[in-house]
């Protein structure tokens, strides 16, 4: 993951769950690991926030307590983890193309799941466990057609 700090312009609304305020962006904020922090501009307050991405919404949830916050609001996020990673890698292309198994047919957010669930591996033995699992619920592609 690289160290750049993004900053992206954001509009949202605000709505309450059993845990407390979140910040729904009208924008989906793509390329971004999902339970990252970082800093909500709105006017002359900056929020800590805990990003949730979901597969077409974006939710912010502060982590301090926020006063009084317009129903609809604008402001400034800043991202200091940057974009995760999107490349396919290559182990995994590998036991792909070994098994004539597609991974282009991944839509986005199956990828971006794939790719952290791999991702995630803390062992060899659970990366190779991992890939296997990936690798089998693709679907099969026919090499002598391609």
């Amino acid at each position: 993951m690289t160290s750049t700090n993004e900053t992206l312009p954001v509009t949202g609304t605000t709505r309450q769950d059993e845990h407390g305020l979140l910040l729904v962006l009208e924008q989906h904020v793509e390329g971004h690991d999902t339970f990252l922090t970082g800093r909500l501009e709105l006017g002359s307050k900056s929020v800590p926030v805990r990003i949730i991405s979901l597969d077409d919404v974006t939710v912010l949830r502060p982590t301090e307590a926020v006063s009084a916050l317009a129903s609809r609001w604008t402001g400034v996020l800043h991202l200091p983890h940057g974009a995760r990673q999107r490349r396919i890698p290559v182990d995994l292309t590998d036991a792909a193309q070994e098994r004539a198994r597609d991974v282009a047919a991944l839509d986005p957010a199956e990828l971006r799941y794939a790719l952290t669930f791999l991702g995630e591996a803390t062992t060899d033995a659970i990366r190779a466990a991992r890939i296997e699992a990936i690798v089998s619920a693709l679907p099969s592609y026919h090499p002598e057609a391609a």
